[in-house]
């Protein structure tokens, strides 16, 4: 299937790792020209070399998105390089964990005011595009129980609330906002390579809850995003799309 997404402008956080580096690369097979960030110098670069090989034009940038002013900055420069912004995925996150009240600000910083700040700096662009789509990255620990009452769960909760109202209103501007919420996501060097080898007894768990035996990869995460990235998704309008293999459990009408 045809997308309908060569020659669109996207701008991801995040982008040169995991699941943000699956969305880039496939955004960028299917002719979109990209605009990515992340914190480390070398990553950046590496991930602009890749995708200028596919032949798209791409902009990097190192980005500390804690620091609102640098992140906004940067955002807006991003989309002016490109020629406009047609879909912009917040897809950084601080991450889980229990580091105490620290956690809590890096988290909502990082992860819910990651996604609003780039929403105020984009959003004249998406509407200007006619086309917009915002794809939010959010995380199944927001639907169910997970190891503990984090930070992190929390902020991705926040961003599936944020995902519906903003789908409202941004709706009328042609402007469709979705949500996408992974399970566990296994990758080489990602956070559940790391828990197979260090906590073992918990990977297991983790598995178990696997029906099909096996967790979400980047690339079926990012299937996802393209699509509702895309015009095909025209009338999917603040949806929450659950991509997990099946790990959570409740039932959503």
């Amino acid at each position: 299937m045809d997308l309908g997404l060569k020659g669109k402008r996207a701008v991801v956080t995040g982008a040169t790792r995991g699941i943000g580096r699956r969305i880039v690369d496939l955004l960028a097979d299917e002719g979109v020209h990209i605009g990515l960030c992340a914190r480390d110098a070398g990553e950046v670069d590496e991930a602009v070399a890749a995708l200028k090989a596919k032949g798209v034009n791409t902009v990097g940038g190192v980005v500390n998105i804690r620091k609102g002013d640098e992140y906004k900055n940067w955002l807006k420069q991003a989309a002016d390089e490109l020629g406009g912004c047609d879909i912009f995925v917040p897809n950084v996150s601080a991450g889980g964990g229990d580091e105490g009240e620290e956690s809590w600000h890096k988290c909502f910083e990082v992860d819910m005011l990651g996604a609003v700040r780039g929403v105020e700096v984009l959003m004249p662009y998406l509407k200007k595009s006619g086309d917009g789509a915002i794809v939010i990255i959010s995380s199944t620990n927001a639907l169910e129980e997970f190891a503990g009452a984090w930070a992190y769960d929390a902020m991705k909760a926040a961003l599936v609330n944020y995902t519906k109202k903003l789908s409202l209103v941004a709706a009328k501007d042609r402007v469709r906002v979705n949500c996408v919420c992974p399970g566990p996501v296994y990758f080489k060097g990602g956070a559940w390579e790391m828990i197979e080898g260090a906590m073992p007894d918990f990977f297991n768990a983790a598995m178990a809850k696997m029906p099909r035996g096996a967790m979400t990869t980047p690339e079926e995460v990012a299937n996802v995003v393209a699509f509702l990235a895309s015009p095909r998704a025209n009338a999917v309008v603040g949806a929450n799309v659950v991509v997990d293999g099946g790990f959570t459990k409740g039932v959503r009408y």
